[in-house]
């Protein structure tokens, strides 16, 4: 790969890759090294384009680093310094951060499989067949686990949701 297509790849995936992370581990500091060390296997040529798109390389590669970081340290403990968007005027900042803060929370509370699929699909807004590529998974895994998490975070955010009705 030329310093010029790798650097047109990095611009493109750099932030995508760093949102994926970021909702995977909770940790800003982690995912940026994920990242980094994402780029770094691209660069040293781990990608191989008969295998398919590098889109696919990139988020399967994190995801990859991103298991293996949890299981070499064996630890599941998700940190929780998020960076949340934050909405313009005072009460929609506060709003948006507190909401914001409580999905995070409840998504960091399901199973890494059905994390994993949600953030790709929800957040990422990939393709099922893409998302079956990343995952190493059929589609109809791929289905069954976004049914799952979704329902896991129904469950979990309800009494968030009927507090915030009165």
């Amino acid at each position: 790969m030329t310093e010029t297509a790798f650097r047109t790849v990095y611009e493109q995936y750099r932030d995508p890759l760093f949102r994926f992370g970021y909702r995977l581990t909770g940790s800003v500091e982690l995912a940026e090294d994920l990242v980094h060390d994402c780029f770094i296997g691209l660069f040293r040529g781990g990608f191989d384009e008969r295998r398919g798109p590098v889109k696919t390389y990139l988020y399967a590669a994190l995801r990859n680093l991103s298991r293996k970081h949890y299981r070499d340290s064996e630890r599941e403990e998700l940190s929780n310094d998020a960076d949340l968007p934050v909405a313009s005027g005072a009460l929609d900042a506060l709003i948006s951060r507190e909401t914001a803060a409580v999905v995070q929370r409840a998504v960091e509370t399901l199973p890494r499989l059905q994390r994993e699929v949600l953030v790709l699909f929800e957040y990422e807004e990939l393709a099922l067949d893409e998302i079956s590529k990343i995952v190493d998974a059929d589609v109809g895994a791929v289905k069954s686990r976004l049914y799952r998490a979704r329902e896991k975070l129904r469950q979990c955010l309800a009494p968030v949701l009927k507090e915030t009705a009165r």
